[in-house]
């Protein structure tokens, strides 16, 4: 793992770590608990698959508390359909990771619904499409390697298992980069709208 990763996951830890801290004072502050969802989302990219499904459903919880507290913050509701999409790709039963992705199109809906012309949350829609196809082909390639005949081999079927895990680290870890950098994008449009004198 190179340096610079490493700085990352420990970055992550630590707003994981003040969130929890900030949490015991105030246990409604919406800021907190996105910036902690976020932290939990983006570490479940580096953990072993059940740590990354328990992060992942702590993130949701997390995401949850500030649906209950404001239902109407379109960012956190933005995070929780991620969350759900993330969760879909963590499981390989496919009727959960259908709920999961309707989940997920709920959410980024809703998030539309406040915000209209927020054009990160139209196209995670589009995403969350795409991605719940591309759950269903990597599932269907599992099942087609599993039945493969009675000659292939234990190892050769372990490996195909193997791949096709680390295909889906793969595809959740983009998908979860693709979601940041498009958050990133939208807050910089933001800011340089905000600074835009009238």
């Amino acid at each position: 793992m190179d340096m610079s990763v490493e700085i990352d996951i420990e970055l992550l830890f630590q707003t994981r770590l003040n969130a929890d801290a900030k949490y015991s004072l105030n246990p409604n502050d919406t800021e907190n608990l996105t910036q902690w969802g976020m932290a939990l989302l983006q570490l479940a990219q580096y953990g072993t698959l059940q740590d990354s499904k328990k992060m992942v459903k702590e993130a949701i919880s997390k995401l949850e508390e500030i649906a209950k507290i404001d239902s109407r913050k379109h960012e956190a509701l933005w995070h929780l359909g991620k969350a759900h999409s993330a969760e879909a790709f963590l499981t390989s039963d496919s009727i959960e990771a259908l709920n999961n992705f309707e989940k997920a199109d709920r959410y980024f809906q809703k998030a539309l619904d406040e915000d209209p012309r927020n054009e990160m949350y139209r196209k995670s829609m589009e995403t969350n499409v795409q991605a719940m196809l591309l759950h269903m082909k990597l599932q269907l390639g599992t099942v087609q390697q599993a039945s493969g005949g009675s000659s292939t081999s234990f190892n050769a079927k372990s490996s195909a298992m193997k791949a096709n895990h680390d295909l889906v680290y793969d595809v959740f870890g983009w998908v979860l980069l693709g979601a940041g950098i498009v958050a990133w994008l939208g807050m910089e449009k933001s800011q340089a709208h905000l600074c835009t004198p009238r």
